[in-house]
């Protein structure tokens, strides 16, 4: 059964390993963008013109929701206890 700590142990735990995820895969796109590009327009049959904006989203939808599923209540409950 889940106490109070255990509970905010595992949410920072999940905080580092997902913002760790968010660092990866942003210096990964940054760094080998064109090769990315080529195998995402390949894979997906998407045009590489229009392959930055959905990075751009993908990378701003998971920061949200790490800051909202992981970080927040993480503060939450160290503020509480």
């Amino acid at each position: 059964m889940f106490t109070i700590e255990t509970l905010t142990t595992f949410l920072g735990w999940c905080s580092i390993i997902s913002s760790s995820i968010l660092i990866i895969s942003t210096v990964l796109l940054i760094l080998l963008k064109s090769t990315v590009e080529k195998i995402h327009s390949k894979l997906f049959d998407i045009d590489e013109k229009a392959l930055p904006m959905s990075y751009f989203q993908y990378l701003g939808n998971l920061k949200i929701a790490i800051i909202i599923l992981n970080i927040v209540p993480y503060i939450a409950l160290k503020i509480m206890f």
